[in-house]
């Protein structure tokens, strides 16, 4: 079922072992084999070309319907680091700055109150003594929540209030982050960290700050420029037949069984425009986006970000330099493992590869989404890795350290 398509230079070119790329296929075939994952596909590169690019599986168990280059994704959380380009675009511009208050742009997150015990019912709160600022909402150090994460009070009164991984039919964004700033804070932001729906804030900022709707401040700053074609908010029935289904674990066996009820949501135009989680795309078209990425805000001489700035995104924000271990709540979810890892401006940040347990580098920025996408760069050994499958959620099986460990593996230079 496996196959390498479109390698554009040898491995061995840029001081990669061929066949050691071929273990990735080798190991992450078993995740089909053995029917916990429908199918995937990876992509990997050094030095600005691509090296192995595999599909395996299939993208429709039930139609039995093949992975495919053209393969369209869930991304989900794989959708923050775009919003966050886009947002610091206009930081270039001089919209904003970092420690400009977000009650300038959105009025209701003015006068923000802090959990501080009670139930969903009658919480106990104070009022927050720092407001949220800019950089708080690009490192998740906004006090703000996910109702899915089940882990707080606080995200019990976001789930009363609708907003859970599927938000509330037919409530726009704007509407949404009036619900979302009505509830407590987890914590004085700027204080502590939790993985939350501060990008969708963000891309309300964005929409505020740039005029226009946030699908078309997306694709006019960075999709357009990027030729990010496939990438898109929902799928129409041209395209649903190249569209993975979506899959949970059965209980028990592991076996991936579809979930429809989440997965067809695709196919629906969103009323709520998600900067945190609303994408859906292709392995290549992403991995244009990675590609600028490693290229230092330019790609094929389209310069989105200075390499100042994206230098600056890829370093640790978190409060007195801090790692997420330190930081995130005891059971916390979010998309990346917390050993050695800090947070920077829209992206994890490797600080300790050695408590991290894999022989990466440091300064490896990432994110991934809930569907287990997920993707890396390192801007030392210059390699970018994707790897696209869609089973929620994205803690079921540890593949990212798994594909961490296989592609650092191959280098040999």
């Amino acid at each position: 079922m496996g196959k390498a398509v479109d390698i554009e230079v040898d491995a061995d070119e840029v001081g990669m072992d061929p066949s050691r790329l071929a273990r990735i296929d080798q190991r992450l075939a078993r995740y089909v084999d053995d029917g916990r994952l429908a199918g995937w596909q990876v992509i990997v590169s050094r030095r600005g070309k691509r090296v192995h690019s595999s599909v395996y599986g299939l993208r429709d168990k039930e139609a039995g319907l093949p992975v495919g280059q053209d393969t369209l994704w869930r991304i989900y959380s794989m959708t923050k680091p775009v919003t966050s380009v886009a947002a610091m675009q206009l930081f270039e511009e001089g919209a904003f700055s970092l420690n400009d208050e977000v009650g300038r742009y959105l009025p209701e997150f003015a006068d923000m109150r802090v959990f501080r015990g009670g139930t969903a019912e009658a919480p106990k709160t104070v009022p927050a003594t720092e407001p949220i600022r800019m950089w708080h909402l690009l490192s998740h150090c906004s006090g703000l929540t996910y109702g899915f994460t089940r882990s707080s009070v606080v995200d019990e009164m976001y789930r009363n209030a609708g907003s859970d991984f599927n938000q509330k039919a037919g409530v726009p964004l704007a509407e949404q982050c009036a619900v979302w700033a009505s509830m407590p804070l987890l914590f004085e932001p700027g204080t502590s960290w939790n993985y939350s729906v501060a990008t969708d804030v963000l891309g309300r900022v964005l929409e505020v700050l740039d005029s226009k709707p946030l699908d078309r401040a997306l694709s006019d700053r960075v999709l357009t420029p990027l030729g990010m074609t496939d990438t898109r908010w929902w799928v129409d029935e041209a395209d649903a037949g190249r569209t993975a289904a979506l899959y949970v674990p059965t209980p028990g066996t592991g076996e991936a069984l579809r979930w429809d009820p989440v997965g067809a949501g695709a196919f629906r135009e969103p009323a709520l425009l998600s900067g945190g989680g609303g994408l859906i795309s292709t392995a290549y078209d992403y991995d244009r986006f990675t590609q600028l990425l490693l290229g230092r805000g330019e790609l094929e001489g389209q310069r989105l970000l200075s390499p100042r700035t994206l230098a600056y995104m890829t370093r640790n924000h978190l409060p007195g330099g801090k790692l997420l271990t330190a930081l995130a709540p005891a059971g916390q979810f979010s998309e990346t493992a917390y050993d050695g890892v800090g947070f920077g401006l829209g992206f994890s940040v490797l600080v300790d590869p050695v408590a991290y347990k894999v022989p990466a580098s440091a300064g490896e920025f990432a994110w991934g989404g809930a569907a287990s996408t997920a993707f890396w760069i390192d801007p030392v050994e210059q390699v970018t890795a994707a790897f696209y499958t869609q089973l929620l959620p994205s803690s079921t099986y540890a593949i990212r350290t798994e594909l961490r460990q296989l592609v650092y593996s191959s280098i040999v230079d």
